[in-house]
């Protein structure tokens, strides 16, 4: 008698860093630049000063935003290899200590300490094994890509930089500051709307719920920028 299985093919999101990277350049993007652009356009006569100013406000946010994301991307793959040369003397100098703590790691899960003996016996067997299986399931690291500062500072750059464009567009293409400010609050409440409909196609968090928090927040987060930018 044969069985036939159907292969059972999981399907996970994965790419939630540069989804992250993207939220965070986008959100920037379309607030700031909308609230530089909004409290100039209430004191300046022309909308060149505006569309000057926005654009030298984009580029420099985008260039700040892009370090502070390569940054931390650095910092991520310093603080892994740190921890995981401090794994590798610990697994060499001090092994006794480190199977009982492979042992604490499978009593959280139920597994007895003979049980889980037989593990630390085919993890001895391997010292990089060992290693790897200490970084996951006693620290929950997880190797990052070497390249991931570059990517996250381009990713995060690049968002800010597509995002700060729809609220200075109007101011672009309209003359007069009072029609171009009230065009740029339609553009920036309709690319929030639009933002938020997409992430939430990508997180699977529900794409109108998302649509509609991100406009929300994204909305008073502007705001209080302007409101801010027009006190001063």
């Amino acid at each position: 008698m044969s069985l036939d299985h159907t292969a059972h093919i999981e399907k996970h999101f994965t790419a939630g860093a540069i989804v992250r990277d993207v939220v965070i350049g986008m959100a920037d993007g379309l607030t700031v630049p909308f609230a530089l652009a909004a409290g100039l356009a209430s004191a300046a006569q022309s909308t060149q000063v505006v569309v000057t100013a926005g654009v030298a406000e984009i580029a420099a946010g985008a260039i700040a935003m892009g370090l502070g994301g390569y940054l931390a991307g650095r910092g991520e793959v310093e603080h892994y290899v740190r921890e995981k040369r401090r794994e590798e003397r610990e697994i060499r100098e001090i092994p006794e200590e480190e199977e009982l703590e492979v042992v604490e790691i499978f009593d959280r899960y139920g597994v007895t300490a003979e049980e889980a003996m037989v593990v630390v016996g085919g993890l001895k067997r391997s010292p990089e094994m060992w290693r790897d299986f200490m970084m996951r399931f006693e620290l929950g690291l997880e190797e990052p890509d070497p390249r991931r500062a570059l990517i996250s500072a381009a990713t995060i750059g690049g968002a800010y930089i597509l995002g700060g464009f729809f609220p200075l567009a109007p101011y672009m293409l309209l003359k007069d500051g009072n029609e171009a400010l009230q065009a740029s609050v339609v553009v920036t409440l309709i690319a929030l709307m639009a933002f938020g409909y997409v992430k939430g196609q990508f997180t699977g968090t529900g794409r109108w719920h998302s649509a509609l928090r991100t406009t929300l927040v994204g909305g008073l987060a502007a705001l209080a920028a302007y409101a801010i930018a027009k006190a001063i």
